[in-house]
């Protein structure tokens, strides 16, 4: 990486400079691919280089502006009026070539088309509507800690990290029992298309067909059932607050964003939960601490690993001055482990003050589903420590590699009673 300096060129003429490879004094420049397999191996170690670089970053394997520090990271996530999401939150961008499904009107929309769309989300999956459901979630979290109790060893990703979401959220969205086995293919395929034309991306979209058919279908109100999370946006229509065409859009953007980050959220307490005891041990002292120790690993492994914004007009980062129209990576996962904004960011602690991090995103454009995945990793998370002595990794790990989360495939574990 070259070492910052002022730069001479500004806005597209530097951007034009650094697509060309030509050395620009001032611009640090990184060949690293973080749509790599790689990179998802072992992201943690080119974050610290990345952060080190400078508080923006050229990186050339994809000619696209990458930020790593919390600093810029926060703001640019709180800035939608200069870095949008409507021209897309992946390498994509909407304004130079068509998407492959009709845009999200909450990831890739901005005001005032996702305000509306945001508040009748945010009534949908409102803290009022989760106290609702935290009784119901919570059965099924002590009835499933006692499947696995007798289970003893297990895979803690496919029977617990997803059997859980899946035992409870398609319920509360009004979901018939066919065909759900759909959705987790769906969701990895949805954040596969964030990443650029790479295999994984080209596989994600090879193999489309029949999860977006079925996501698709469930999103039109006859499919969901009354009282469901579904039925909830549809009745906005009848209200006036969104269109008949935008309902199902809706729908389907809980579809997508309702599993993956509890799932992988899940995934990633056990996981760490196993390689630190003596958290586990705090956890099984005070059951109390469910909610924390699911946030602290969310801020610890960032399911969400990546998001892009594009330019609205000429701004600078940094020292940096970038044109309109240009693409910035922000790297979440390395923004939640800065030593700038927290202390000892390499260590899992679940009695750590997480507020502000940036494992859901920051501002208008936070992820939708962010409250019914902390209610159900918390519900499940407390169920474990009040029946379970001991959690231990019991073989192998195998990473799940997506351009965009970050989650194991398997994690075989072994519990013992409380």
């Amino acid at each position: 990486m070259t070492p910052n300096a002022a730069p001479e060129l500004r806005g597209g003429a530097l951007h034009a400079a650094l697509a060309a490879g030509a050395p620009v004094p001032g611009v640090p420049v990184s060949d690293v691919d973080p749509f790599s397999v790689e990179f998802f191996e072992d992201p943690h170690r080119i974050h610290h280089e990345l952060r080190e670089a400078g508080p923006v970053v050229w990186l050339s394997s994809w000619n696209v502006w990458a930020l790593a520090r919390y600093a810029e990271v926060h703001a640019v996530l709180n800035d939608w009026g200069t870095f949008c999401s409507s021209r897309g939150v992946g390498m994509s961008d909407f304004a130079r070539e068509k998407p492959w499904r009709p845009q999200s009107l909450i990831l890739e929309q901005d005001p005032p088309k996702h305000t509306r769309a945001r508040n009748v989300l945010g009534r949908v999956l409102s803290p009022a509507v989760m106290k609702t459901l935290r009784e119901r979630f919570a059965a099924a979290a002590e009835r499933k800690a006692d499947e696995l109790l007798a289970l003893g060893t297990f895979d803690a990703i496919t029977d617990l990290a997803e059997a859980f979401p899946l035992a409870v959220f398609p319920d509360a969205m009004g979901l018939p029992k066919e065909g759900r086995e759909h959705l987790l293919p769906y969701a990895a395929l949805a954040f596969n298309a964030f990443g650029p034309d790479n295999e994984l991306r080209r596989k994600a979209m090879a193999e489309a067909g029949p999860h977006v058919a079925y996501v698709t279908d469930q999103c039109a109100r006859e499919r969901l059932a009354a009282g469901g999370f579904g039925a909830a946006i549809h009745a906005a229509v009848d209200a006036g607050e969104i269109t008949a065409e935008e309902a199902p859009l809706l729908v389907r953007s809980l579809l997508t964003a309702g599993i993956d980050t509890t799932v992988n959220g899940l995934g990633a307490a056990i996981y760490c939960l196993a390689r630190f005891p003596e958290e586990y041990a705090k956890l099984r002292a005070n059951p109390a601490l469910a909610r924390n120790a699911f946030e602290e690993a969310v801020r610890f492994e960032s399911p969400v690993q990546t998001f892009f914004r594009t330019t609205t007009r000429r701004v600078e980062i940094g020292g940096v001055e970038i044109g309109e129209g240009e693409k910035v990576l922000m790297f979440l996962g390395a923004a939640n482990r800065d030593p700038r904004r927290w202390e000892e960011p390499e260590r899992y602690d679940i009695e750590l003050k997480t507020s502000g991090h940036v494992g859901f995103g920051s501002g208008i454009h936070m992820c939708v589903g962010q409250l019914l995945a902390r209610l159900e990793g918390e519900v499940m998370l407390a169920a474990l420590a009040r029946k379970v002595g001991s959690v231990e990794i019991a073989g192998p790990t195998r990473r799940r590699y997506n351009n965009t989360l970050r989650g194991l495939e398997s994690l075989p574990v072994t519990i013992r009673p409380a």
